[in-house]
């Protein structure tokens, strides 16, 4: 069988999920990876075939997403071409994590695809939603159409959802609490964030941000450049973790049993979604990072609650039961042939 494994590029936390899954499929089929957009500090550490522009959201500085920006880079001409160039006819089957590309391109050619994302969790019926009538809401739903739908969520909300994927380098890392709290705030231009946090000594600060490319130090503060070894290491020897509201962050941060503050962008239905959801876990949810909110995060430094969460290791066993049905559908035949 041939597969195509279409992957977002747009944040870290599809490229993360990603590492995780690719090695299973290759072991199912004739793989080859696609991903589109280029907002995202990570390598995926394989091979791409497809090297995309697709359709980019720009984070702001002030806690949200830029629209304007987003739009302005958002060049439709180029995206239909890119649709159309694509060979989608060449696979048996696509596996899209909020891809629009490829997805696109299947829909409009009636080629198999599964989509396997967490925003197919958020836009279940299940899963606790922000708001009733979101513009937001509607671009999840048709950024990357498909009919047979899987999600990833804090909590498995439906059959069709799965707790979240931990990468392996999380799962086997030593956890450890040295009293910093890890800080990651894409969406924050960095002065901003050290100008709210430094307003805090009882505590030292770790802060992450794609704005450096060395190390700065400013008396309670280090400021680190993205890369995924100091990420991990800060994260699971901290005392808790400072964070957006998105998906992979705050579920490792669970899984290592930190205690978890998180503030959803500004314009961003998902992360509003998301937030909704650790609130209801009993997880601190600020609205946004000022100096108003700062007697509450200092709060949140002196409690020692954390969350309980069960997130057992069972990527193969998800990927095999997805792939079950159109894996006969293919290799059958040539069997019995």
């Amino acid at each position: 069988m041939k597969i195509l494994y279409a992957i977002q590029g747009t944040g870290n936390g599809h490229l993360t999920r990603a590492k995780e899954i690719i090695p299973i499929l290759q072991e199912k089929g004739e793989l080859d990876i696609l991903i589109s957009g280029n907002e995202n500090n990570l390598e995926l550490g394989f091979y791409v075939k497809y090297n995309l522009k697709g359709l980019n959201f720009t984070f702001g500085k002030k806690g949200g997403i830029d629209f304007l920006q987003s739009f302005k880079k958002m060049k439709l001409r180029r995206f239909y071409k890119e649709i159309k160039k694509l060979p989608i006819k060449d696979y048996d089957l696509i596996i899209n994590d909020f891809e629009p590309i490829s997805a696109w391109a299947a829909k409009l050619n009636k080629v198999n695809i599964i989509s396997l994302s967490h925003q197919n969790a958020v836009l279940d019926a299940a899963s606790p939603k922000y708001g009733k009538y979101k513009f937001e809401k509607y671009i999840l739903k048709y950024y990357a159409p498909s009919n047979v739908r899987f999600g990833f969520h804090f909590k498995p909300y439906s059959s069709a959802t799965f707790t979240p994927i931990i990468r392996k380098k999380i799962r086997t890392t030593k956890i450890s609490n040295k009293g910093h709290i890890t800080v990651y705030l894409p969406s924050y231009k960095v002065d901003k964030i050290v100008k709210i946090l430094s307003k805090i000594p009882i505590v030292k600060w770790h802060i992450f941000s794609k704005e450096v490319n060395r190390l700065i130090f400013k008396k309670n503060i280090i400021i680190y450049p993205i890369n995924e070894f100091d990420f991990i290491k800060s994260m699971s020897s901290s005392a808790g973790v400072l964070c957006g509201a998105g998906f992979e962050t705050p579920s490792e941060a669970l899984y290592l049993k930190k205690k978890l503050m998180v503030i959803p962008m500004k314009n961003q239905y998902e992360q509003q979604c998301n937030a909704l959801a650790l609130k209801e876990m009993g997880v601190s949810v600020i609205k946004k990072l000022n100096r108003r909110r700062i007697l509450e995060i200092a709060k949140w430094i002196h409690s020692n609650s954390f969350i309980e969460v069960a997130y057992p290791d069972t990527t193969e066993e998800i990927i095999e039961a997805i792939l079950l049905p159109y894996y006969n559908q293919t290799v059958l035949p040539t069997i019995l042939s």
